[in-house]
């Protein structure tokens, strides 16, 4: 009599390839919450800068971006790896956690950003795709490696950081002129208290990891505290500037003295109380003030 036993059959003991996983993995390694901004900002400066909107100028710029900030993003994390690796926060991302090759991460990076900024120079103006350029160079040739000697690593990156709002402006108007350079003034000006509170909630995640965040040099926080609050206060000037050069009307400029002003409130709290705590709240503050300020210059077009 034949016996009910299982049978060892080889294609029942090889392991299914998760193509979520590996989704999630790309996903991951593009570091969407950059892009993320990194496309608003640029779709609103388009929008901005634009007499009719022009559709499809407007997805080639944003599908441009959008390769070129993937790209970037994956080989800041291959340059970043071992540092990523001794950092809790960052343990866990593709690349450090064996999910994922350095070189698969090598080579999407490289590919997504060439076909990016070449992209930009077919689709939209040669000083487009240049600041996509850019903003890869020193993103990953200047902040980058600056993150390992200097605390000043920051305000540096804040260059780099704001150029897609530049990107959006110059793919219409073809060069970036005076309004262009406030819109910028804005952005870098709301990254500093925006990293600054990151930087307090893991600065032992970065001195772990070697890296002289502020918050690491000064462990009271006080010198990070005072920036934060003195960017959050000029901020607030800046921000009307887009309604002085008659992009945006006074909807917008009431709005942003008003995001300016509780912005810069939970940067006072922060430098004053300076514990995990308030710099929660000044994370959440930034990350609320920035889409809400940009809602309004779209809603409030001139």
């Amino acid at each position: 009599m034949d016996s009910a036993l299982p049978t060892n059959n080889p294609a029942d003991l090889t392991p299914s390839f998760d193509w979520r996983q590996l989704l999630r993995d790309f996903y991951d390694l593009s570091k969407p919450g950059i892009g993320f901004y990194a496309l608003l900002t640029t779709a609103t400066s388009f929008w901005l800068a634009s007499y009719e909107l022009n559709i499809p100028l407007l997805i080639h710029t944003l599908l441009g971006t959008a390769l070129v900030t993937c790209g970037g993003g994956a080989l800041n994390q291959v340059l970043e790896i071992d540092a990523d690796a001794s950092m809790r926060r960052t343990e866990n991302r593709p690349l450090p956690s064996g999910r994922m090759t350095t070189t698969t991460g090598l080579v999407f990076g490289i590919i997504t950003s060439i076909v990016g900024a070449l992209y930009l120079y077919l689709f939209t103006n040669g000083l487009t795709s240049l600041l996509a350029i850019s903003t890869l160079i020193g993103y990953l040739f200047v902040y980058t490696p600056l993150k390992k000697k200097t605390h000043l690593s920051t305000l540096i990156g804040a260059v780099p950081g704001a150029f897609p709002i530049l990107i959006g402006w110059v793919a219409v108007r073809g060069s970036i002129g005076i309004e262009g350079w406030a819109l910028f003034a804005i952005l870098f000006l709301w990254q500093i208290p925006h990293f600054l509170a990151i930087a307090w909630m893991y600065r032992k995640d970065y001195a772990r990891a070697g890296f002289p965040m502020l918050t690491v040099v000064d462990p009271q926080g006080s010198r990070a505290a005072f920036q934060a609050l003195s960017y959050s206060l000029v901020l607030i000037p800046v921000s009307l500037l887009p309604s002085l050069l008659k992009l945006t009307g006074p909807i917008y400029f009431a709005g942003a003295l008003l995001l300016g002003i509780g912005f810069a409130g939970a940067a006072i709290k922060t430098a004053t109380e300076r514990s995990n705590t308030t710099a929660k709240t000044l994370l959440f503050a930034s990350i609320i003030y920035l889409p809400v300020l940009l809602a309004l210059m779209v809603f409030d077009k001139s």
